[in-house]
């Protein structure tokens, strides 16, 4: 991945102001991982806390991962949770976490991340640091010390499928956006004369997929003969943020046996100019103590091609 911003070709990318297709059949993710940055002020200490849902016909949960700022991350708690409703209390060096939830009537709509009707909070040394959902209990009510915190990155899994469809929102503030990508097979010329001569159907190998980016039903962008352009970025606004979107489809291509896809969206804080992927780039205990950073959208797949 470190190689993706010398691969990048500006020209191999074209902007449309048209709006999308109608999507054939958009996956949904298979998994979410929510990575979260609290601030406790009581004793001004950083927490990362990574929260992974999932959803399977049989049973659904959630997995929490907690690492204090000033801790290796080899040191960190993972636990994971299948009960639709329960408390549990962690020690974590000198913290005891406290986990409620409820999850018994949550609607998930698409994948596998609760989006109402449910509640997952954690006290950390009875200060409330994590909250969400919009189901509340009367004694939740009652807690006077929160701590702050924000969402700081999203990572979600699909597979078997060319079009990936989510929704997103990039700040605090901001709205939720719904976001589409895909691959189309289109007609060139290339194509033609591959067919007409080897007698044979398009094929993935010769530069007749182009990817698509929509936002909210609109294209942002595409980029075209993808087999020479899998890996690039692209610049975009939304509600008045830079944001970085790029992608790596290398396997999809060239590794037949895997065939992942890659894609992050993230935001440049104000004094940020870099690409997010540099060879210099912070590691991610460097990258949640930044009170700068940004928040980041982390799309990856394993595509199935139909051949």
């Amino acid at each position: 991945m470190r190689g993706i911003v010398s691969c990048y070709n500006e020209h191999a990318i074209s902007v449309s102001d048209s709006h999308s297709s109608k999507h054939n059949n958009p996956s949904t993710p298979h998994t979410v991982t929510c990575i979260y940055k609290l601030n406790l002020f009581s004793n001004q200490t950083q927490f990362l806390i990574t929260i992974t849902w999932t959803k399977k016909l049989i049973h659904q949960g959630f997995t929490i991962n907690i690492n204090p700022s000033d801790s290796d991350s080899d040191s960190s708690n993972s636990h994971q949770f299948r009960k639709n409703k329960g408390i549990e209390t962690i020690q974590l060096h000198n913290f005891e976490v406290q986990v409620l939830w409820d999850i018994s009537d949550a609607k998930y709509y698409e994948g596998s991340e609760p989006v109402e009707g449910f509640y997952l909070i954690l006290l950390v040394n009875s200060e409330l640091g994590l909250s969400l959902g919009d189901k509340e209990e009367q004694w939740f009510k009652n807690i006077k010390v929160k701590g702050d915190f924000s969402l700081v990155s999203k990572s979600e899994l699909f597979y078997n499928t060319n079009v990936y469809s989510t929704k997103s929102k990039f700040c605090d503030t901001g709205i939720s956006h719904d976001i589409v990508i895909k691959f189309d097979v289109v007609e060139d010329e290339l194509s033609k004369s591959y067919s007409l001569n080897h007698n044979h159907r398009y094929s993935y190998n010769h530069n007749n997929y182009v990817l698509s980016v929509c936002m909210d039903n609109r294209t942002i962008f595409e980029v075209k003969r993808l087999r020479w352009n899998f890996r690039g970025n692209q610049t975009i606004f939304v509600d008045g943020l830079v944001i970085d979107v790029m992608w790596d489809i290398h396997d999809w291509f060239f590794n037949q046996n895997k065939g992942s896809c890659v894609f992050m969206f993230r935001t440049r804080s104000g004094l940020d100019c870099r690409l997010w992927l540099e060879k210099n780039f912070k590691t991610e205990s460097d990258e949640f103590k930044d009170k700068a950073i940004g928040f980041s959208l982390l799309i990856c797949s394993n595509c199935d091609r139909d051949e």
